[in-house]
């Protein structure tokens, strides 16, 4: 049996396989992006694919505190729309 990686989300502190939750990136150049492959060079941070818990990092700043950058409202935006798409 294959063993399933698990990460935690920065905004609600659950413990969830990596597939089920959205990686967002801040890469070397300083850019911060959303990682749809899982596999992007840079620092990550992972956000459970939930309103609530995109509302609770941009609130809290939980992934500009993980990621130790400034979190543009588009990125928010981006994150939201992937999201509601679930």
């Amino acid at each position: 049996m294959k063993k399933i990686p698990m990460r935690r989300c920065v905004a609600t502190q659950a413990q969830l396989p990596k597939k089920e939750l959205l990686r967002i990136v801040r890469t070397p150049e300083g850019q911060v992006k959303i990682d749809v492959t899982g596999k992007a060079n840079g620092r990550g941070a992972y956000l459970a694919k939930t309103m609530e818990a995109v509302e609770v990092a941009q609130k809290r700043g939980a992934l500009a505190r993980a990621l130790e950058c400034e979190i543009p409202a588009s990125i928010y935006d981006e994150i939201r729309s992937i999201v509601g798409e679930k």
